[in-house]
Parts: structure tokens; C-alpha cells; sequence
């Protein structure tokens, strides 16, 4: 039975609706109720609705159309449209959507609230656009300073803080902290999800069965450096000839690679790096099989 495919347009309006009804509840019924902020534009916005009474939903669509204008210049037209409807829907779910005060216990608050608003801005993104802008300023900036966008995003970040704990308090700037924290994580887990991958690099002296093993038994794409292992403290000069094996696997895949590999060889030096992004290859040719 041939299952059916909804087609990417539909999908990516899925979860953009999705992540905008998932930001609306932190914002409304943890949040806003409980003087909480978050990093970034929104966490700018709930700052100043605070300070100067304006409703979220105005301050969260008027802070965001600067970004809209950089994504148009940095991005391209397709992700500033996508991004001006969301914040716009953004906006009317927070005028419409009534409020609930659904606990005052602080650090319930501060984790379930971030970790709801880390579900809505995750799926904007797979969907295509940005429900906070502060990655778009970030991307703007690096192009023109010599820090990366983490180190500009955390640099923005610690200015909201310290004017919530200025104007607001320590206390809530701290839980604010924790808040931003909750949203960072579960936002970064719902754009990588379980398929995250992960770049596995090992040498070992039998490489010819481990390549084997990989590419028959794991199903995985392989490419081979070559390489000299040896030169150790007490025979330096001593080297041999080895074939360094590359391969990418999904982060659930990667105990099962190991306990492989050391079964072959307990001695195997392996090592692990995170891979942001991978397509094409083995990977683009197993996923049209689904």
C-alpha cells in the first residue's frame, strides 16, 4: 500500500501553525502571567510589554519586523514571507488566545515555560521561518564582526538579562536564565530530532574487516584516508600503514557502531563529532527508500 505524501508546502504550514500555537501557550499561560522572559527578540519584547504595559502581541510584532527586513537581505524572499505570517499569526494568537494561569511554582514556570516556547520557535524553523529574530541579527552581525553567531546570540542575551535584573530583580532574571536555557535545548532537539547525526572517525589495525562490517551489516556510506599509525613514546620511529574510516550515523546508531568496531578490535581508537547538517550520498539515497 503506497502511503501517502503531503506535499512540502503543506508540511512546512503544519509545523509553522504547530510551533505558533505552542509559543502562544508559553507566552500566555506560563510567561507573560509570571513576569518570566526569554532570551532573545521575545525575551526583548516581554521586557518592554513589562516595563511600559503594552500588550505582548503588539511589542512582539514590532520588534520582529527589523529582522524581517534583514532575513529579506540575508536569507532570501521565500523565508522573510514565511516569517512576516508567523509573526503575524504570532501576534493574533496572542491577542485571541485566552489566558491561563496555569501554576505560580517558579521553577515550573521557568523549565515547562521554556521548554514550550523551545517546541513552537523549533518547528517554525523546520517549517521554514523564525519566530524570533535574534539568529537572523546574529547572522547579520557575524558577517561584519569576527565572533561567531553563538558568541553574538549569547553576548544579546546577557544585556536582556542584566536589564531584567536591573529593572526587575535577580530573581527573575535568574529563572529567566533557566527559562532561556529550557527553550535553547528543546528547540535545538526539535530541528536535529533523534536523526541527529554524528561523524565517527576509527583506526585500527583491522580496518579491512571493520569497512566490511560498516557498509554490510550497518548499511552505512564509508570513505578511507590514508594514514600511518604507530609512533609511540618508546618506538617513534616504528610506524605502519592504516586506512582511517569516515562515516556518519545517526546519534541512535552510534553505540551500536562501537560495540561493532570493539568486537573486531578492543584496541580501535574511535572518536565522535557532532555534524550540523549531512545530505546527499548514502544518506539521500536511503531516505527516498521510505
Amino acid at each position: 500500500m503506497k502511503r501517502l505524501r503531503l506535499p512540502g508546502p503543506v508540511i512546512d504550514a503544519i509545523y509553522v501553525i504547530v510551533g505558533i500555537l505552542f509559543c502562544g501557550f508559553a507566552l500566555k499561560s506560563f510567561l507573560v502571567p509570571n513576569q518570566f522572559f526569554d532570551g532573545g527578540v521575545t525575551g526583548v519584547s516581554l521586557l518592554i510589554s513589562e516595563l511600559y504595559h503594552i500588550p505582548i502581541a503588539y511589542v512582539i510584532v514590532a520588534a520582529n519586523i527589523p529582522f524581517i527586513i534583514m532575513g529579506l537581505k540575508q536569507v532570501n524572499r521565500t523565508f522573510a514571507f514565511k516569517t512576516v505570517l508567523a509573526i503575524v499569526g504570532l501576534g493574533l494568537c496572542l491577542l485571541y488566545m485566552p489566558e491561563q494561569h496555569v501554576t505560580s511554582d517558579k521553577l515550573l514556570v521557568s523549565i515547562f515555560g521554556g521548554v514550550f516556547m523551545g517546541i513552537g520557535v523549533g518547528l517554525s524553523i523546520r517549517g521554514g521561518c523564525a519566530l524570533d529574530g535574534i539568529e537572523v541579527l546574529a547572522l547579520y552581525t557575524g558577517k561584519r564582526i569576527s565572533f561567531t553567531i553563538s558568541e553574538i546570540i549569547l553576548g544579546i542575551n546577557i544585556v536582556i538579562f542584566l536589564i531584567a535584573a536591573i529593572k526587575l530583580g535577580l530573581p527573575t532574571s535568574f529563572y529567566s536564565i533557566i527559562t532561556y536555557y529550557a527553550a535553547s535545548k528543546t528547540s535545538h532537539f526539535v530541528i536535529e530530532g533523534l536523526e541527529e547525526y554524528t561523524g565517527v572517525t576509527i583506526i585500527s589495525a583491522q580496518s579491512e574487516i571493520i569497512k566490511e562490517r560498516l557498509v554490510m551489516e550497518l548499511g552505512r556510506g564509508i570513505t578511507v584516508y590514508k594514514g600511518e599509525r604507530g609512533f609511540l613514546k618508546n618506538s617513534f620511529d616504528v610506524s605502519h600503514p592504516v586506512d582511517i574510516i569516515f562515516t556518519v550515523v545517526t546519534r541512535l546508531e552510534v553505540l551500536r557502531l562501537k560495540d561493532l568496531v570493539h568486537s573486531i578490535d578492543e584496541k580501535a581508537f574511535i572518536f565522535t563529532s557532532t555534524i550540523k547538517e549531512a545530505a546527499g550520498g548514502v544518506l539521500k539515497r536511503r531516505a527516498r527508500q521510505h
